[in-house]
C-alpha cells in the first residue's frame, strides 16, 4: 500500500491526513494548534506541522507530501533566510487602508483586469503597502515574500536560515492568485504591480509550479525522513475543491465562521466590483470566490437566544413552513463583506403577533444565513459561470434543517458530502498527482442529498429587505 500526506495549515491548526494512494482511504490522521491573533510568527507553523506529523504517527511510510494552507499571509524574509517580523494573517484588517490606496492609485478595472482581484485587507499586495508605509526598515531588508504554504513547503525540503537558498522557494497558481501581484489567465507575475505595493522589484518570488509538479523531496527532519516527493501544495479553497473533487460546473458552499461561494470553471472572472475574487485553482482552471462575514455565527447568536443547541434549533427550523411566516432576520450580526456593508447590523424584519414564534425566528436563521450565501452565489454566476450542482460543506452543513433548507433556497440541485479535512485531502491528492503523474480519482461519500424545491417566497421576502450598498 502506497501511501501519501496532505497537510492543513489552517488559521486556527495545523491537520494531516494520510492517505492510501489506490483507493483514499485515510489511514490516519494528526492534529496540532495554532496560536491566536492576526499576527504569528510562521516557527509556530513550523512547530505546529511536526507536532501534528507526529501526531499522525510520523511519515517514515508516506511516499509524497504536500502542503495547502491559510491564503494571502505576508511572509517576509532577509538575505540570510531568517523571518523578518511575525506574518501578517488573511484576516489582519490594518491594512484596509493600504487596499484603498492601492484602488485609488490604479483604479478597480484596471486591478481587476490585471490580476482578476480588486484587493481588499485580506490580499497580500495590501500587507505588503501597509509593511512599506508603517515599516520602511523592514522594507529595506527583504529579499523574498513568500505565502503560508509556500514557507513550510521550503522548510519541508531543508531550507531555511541553516541552508537560506531564496530561489528554492515555491508556490502554485491557487495560492499566487491570491497575492494581488499575479496574473492567473497568464500564470505570471506583475511585477508593476508588486513594486506599487512594496515600493521594491528585486525582490524573490516564489517560482509558480503547475497542477502535479514536484516541489522536490523532503529533507531529513523529526519524523520526516529523507525523500520524500513534495507536492506543489495550494490555497485553502483551491485544497478544498481538489479534496472534494469539484470539476468545471460545480460550486462550493462552505458555512463555517463566515462563509464562502466558489466555483470550479474553465472561465477567468474579473469583476471590477470586487465582489468577485478571481483567484485560480490547483487543477489547472479557474476559483471565482465570494466570501462572507457571517455563516455559521448566525446559527449560534439564535440558538443561545432560543436556549436550544444546534440540533434541537434545526427541529424547531423545520417545524415552521417556508418564509418563516414572513419573519427575515438579515444576518449582519458582524458587519457585511458580501455585500460592502462593514458598519452594518443584523434586522429582524416582518414582526407580527402572528409571526412572532419560536419556530418562525429559528427558521429564519436558517434562511438568512442561506440566503446571504445565496447572493454569493449569484455574484459568482453573474460572472458567466454556470452551476450545475452545489456541494454544501461546513460543521453547519451537517445540520439536517440546514441541508434541507438550502434545497429550497438555492435554485441548483444541493449535496452535502460526509464531514471531512477537504484541505488536507486535496493537498493529499496534489502529494498523490505529484507522486504518480495523475490526478487521482478518489470517491467523495454524500451524507445528504436534500429533494431541490426552491421556494420563491424566502429569497424574495429576503431580497425585499435588501440594504442599499454604497462603495
Amino acid at each position: 500500500m502506497t501511501l501519501v500526506a496532505g497537510v492543513d495549515s489552517s488559521t486556527q491548526s495545523c491537520k494531516v491526513v494520510i492517505r492510501d494512494v489506490s483507493t483514499g482511504a485515510v489511514v490516519r490522521t494528526g492534529r496540532a494548534s495554532h496560536p491566536e491573533g492576526t499576527e504569528v510568527h510562521p516557527s509556530f507553523w513550523w512547530d505546529a506541522l511536526l507536532a501534528a506529523i507526529a501526531d499522525a504517527g510520523g511519515l517514515d511510510d508516506v511516499a509524497a507530501i504536500s502542503v495547502a494552507g491559510q491564503q494571502h499571509g505576508m511572509v517576509v524574509l532577509d538575505a540570510a533566510g531568517e523571518v523578518i517580523r511575525p506574518a501578517l494573517l488573511w484576516n489582519d484588517t490594518r491594512s484596509a487602508p493600504a487596499a484603498g490606496a492601492l484602488i485609488e492609485e490604479l483604479g478597480a478595472a484596471e486591478l481587476a483586469r490585471r490580476t482578476g482581484t480588486v484587493p481588499v485587507a485580506s490580499i497580500t499586495a495590501t500587507k505588503l503597502r501597509w509593511l512599506r508605509d508603517a515599516e520602511p526598515a523592514s522594507v529595506e531588508r527583504v529579499a523574498a515574500v513568500a505565502l503560508p504554504h509556500d514557507w513550510l513547503t521550503w522548510r519541508l525540503r531543508g531550507f531555511g536560515p541553516a541552508n537560506p537558498q531564496l530561489a528554492e522557494l515555491t508556490t502554485d497558481r491557487s495560492d499566487a492568485s491570491g497575492t494581488g501581484y499575479f496574473d492567473g489567465t497568464r500564470d505570471e507575475y506583475d511585477l508593476d504591480l508588486l513594486e506599487t505595493a512594496l515600493g521594491r522589484r528585486d525582490v524573490v518570488l516564489p517560482r509558480v509550479l503547475g497542477p502535479g509538479e514536484s516541489a522536490g523531496t523532503t529533507a531529513a527532519l523529526p519524523g520526516v525522513p529523507a525523500g520524500l516527493v513534495v507536492g506543489p501544495g495550494a490555497g485553502d479553497n483551491a485544497g478544498a475543491a481538489l479534496g472534494l473533487g469539484a470539476r468545471d460546473g460545480d460550486v462550493v458552499v462552505s458555512i463555517g465562521t463566515s462563509g464562502t461561494v466558489f466555483a470550479v470553471t474553465e472561465t477567468p472572472s474579473r469583476d471590477e466590483t470586487g465582489t468577485v475574487a478571481g483567484f485560480s485553482d490547483a487543477s489547472g482552471l479557474f476559483l471565482p470566490l465570494v466570501a462572507t462575514l457571517n455563516a455559521a455565527r448566525i446559527l449560534d447568536a439564535v440558538a443561545r437566544l432560543l436556549d436550544l443547541d444546534h440540533t434541537a434549533l434545526g427541529e424547531l427550523a423545520l417545524s415552521a413552513s417556508p418564509g418563516s411566516g414572513g419573519l427575515v432576520l438579515q444576518p449582519y450580526f458582524e458587519g457585511e463583506r458580501t455585500p460592502n456593508l462593514p458598519d452594518a447590523t443584523a434586522t429582524l424584519f416582518g414582526l407580527t403577533l402572528a409571526s412572532t414564534t419560536r419556530a418562525n425566528l429559528a427558521r429564519a436563521a436558517v434562511e438568512g444565513m442561506l440566503c446571504a450565501l445565496a447572493d454569493g452565489l449569484d455574484a459568482v454566476q453573474s460572472q458567466g459561470i454556470e452551476a450545475q450542482r452545489l456541494l454544501l460543506v461546513g460543521g453547519a452543513a451537517q445540520n439536517p434543517a440546514v441541508a434541507t433548507i438550502a434545497g429550497q433556497v438555492f435554485d441548483v440541485p444541493v449535496v452535502v458530502p460526509d464531514p471531512g479535512e477537504y484541505v488536507a485531502a486535496g493537498a493529499a491528492v496534489q502529494a498523490a498527482w505529484a507522486l504518480t503523474g495523475e490526478r487521482p480519482e478518489w470517491p467523495v461519500s454524500l451524507a445528504a442529498e436534500p429533494a431541490s424545491e426552491p421556494q420563491p417566497i424566502i429569497r424574495s421576502q429576503y431580497r425585499a429587505r435588501a440594504v442599499p450598498v454604497s462603495r
